[in-house]
C-alpha cells in the first residue's frame, strides 16, 4: 500500500501534468485512508484541481452560449442547428453540475466537520460558498436554492473570518472578493459588492506590513497584495456601474 507521502507525490506529478481528475482522485485516495485533515499542500492541490476543471467547463458553457446567442440572431440559422447548441449546452452544464457537487459533498461530508477553527474553516467555507455559486449560475433548475445555499457559506465563512483571521490574511481577502462577485453576479446588487469589497479593501490596507524576512511570510504579503488589486478593480468597475445606472 503507498504512503501518504507517496500519494501526495503522485497527485502532485498529476497537477504539474495538468491530469486534474487524477488529482482529485489521489487526494480522495488520501481522505479515505488517512481522514479528512488534509495537509496544507494537499487542500491547495485539491482546490487548484476542482477550480482548474469547472473553470474549463465554464469556459465552455459560456462559449456555446455565446454561439447559441449569436446563431438564434440569424434568421438563416435552422432550428437544428439551435437545438444542437442546446443540447451540447445542457451537457457541459451537467458536467459542471456533477463536479461542483462532487466537491460540496466531499466538503459537507469528511472536510468541514474536521476542519480546525481559523483558516481552514475560512478556506472550506468559502469552497463550499463558490461552488454553490457556480451551481446557481448554470443550473437548470434549483437556481434560487443553490443561491441561498451560496450565500448561506459565505455568510458562514465571513463571520468565522471576522472573529479568526487578519484583515490583511489572503484567505480572508480572497473570501471578501468571492463574497462580493456573488452580490454582483448572482443577486445582482453592484451596491452590496461595493459595500463588501471596499470594507475588506480598507481594513487590510490599514493593516498592510512589510515582511519581516520570512519567506512564507513575504509570499502571504504578496498574494494579499495581489488579491487588493483585485479588489480594486472589481470596485472601480462596479462603482461605475452604479454610476451609469444613476445618470440613466
Amino acid at each position: 500500500m503507498q504512503t501518504r507521502a507517496e500519494l501526495l507525490f503522485i497527485a502532485e506529478l498529476a497537477g504539474e501534468a495538468e491530469r486534474y481528475d487524477d488529482v482529485i482522485s489521489q487526494i480522495k485516495l488520501i481522505i479515505n485512508r488517512f481522514g479528512g485533515r488534509l495537509t496544507g499542500d494537499e487542500r491547495n492541490l485539491l482546490s487548484i484541481a476542482y477550480k482548474n476543471s469547472t473553470n474549463t467547463l465554464r469556459a465552455s458553457w459560456r462559449i456555446v452560449d455565446t454561439l447559441e446567442k449569436m446563431q438564434s440572431a440569424r434568421a438563416s440559422t435552422m432550428l437544428r442547428q439551435i437545438h444542437l447548441l442546446r443540447k451540447q449546452r445542457a451537457k457541459i452544464g451537467t458536467e459542471l453540475a456533477d463536479v461542483c457537487k462532487d466537491i460540496v459533498k466531499l466538503l459537507d461530508s469528511q472536510l468541514l466537520p474536521l476542519a480546525h477553527q481559523g483558516e481552514e474553516k475560512v478556506f472550506y467555507a468559502k469552497m463550499k460558498g463558490d461552488y454553490y455559486r457556480y451551481l446557481s449560475e448554470f443550473a437548470q433548475e434549483n437556481h434560487d436554492q443553490y443561491a441561498e445555499e451560496s450565500l448561506n457559506a459565505y455568510k458562514y465563512a465571513y463571520k468565522h473570518a471576522l472573529a479568526t483571521l487578519e484583515s490583511v490574511h489572503p484567505t480572508r481577502l480572497g473570501l471578501a472578493l468571492n463574497f462580493a462577485v456573488f452580490y454582483h453576479d448572482v443577486h445582482k446588487s453592484p451596491n452590496r459588492a461595493c459595500h463588501l469589497a471596499k470594507a475588506a479593501f480598507d481594513e487590510a490596507v490599514v493593516s498592510l506590513q512589510p515582511p519581516d524576512g520570512d519567506p512564507e511570510s513575504a509570499q502571504s504579503l504578496r498574494d494579499s497584495l495581489q488579491i487588493l488589486q483585485l479588489l480594486r478593480d472589481d470596485l472601480i468597475l462596479w462603482s461605475k456601474e452604479i454610476q451609469d445606472e444613476d445618470d440613466s
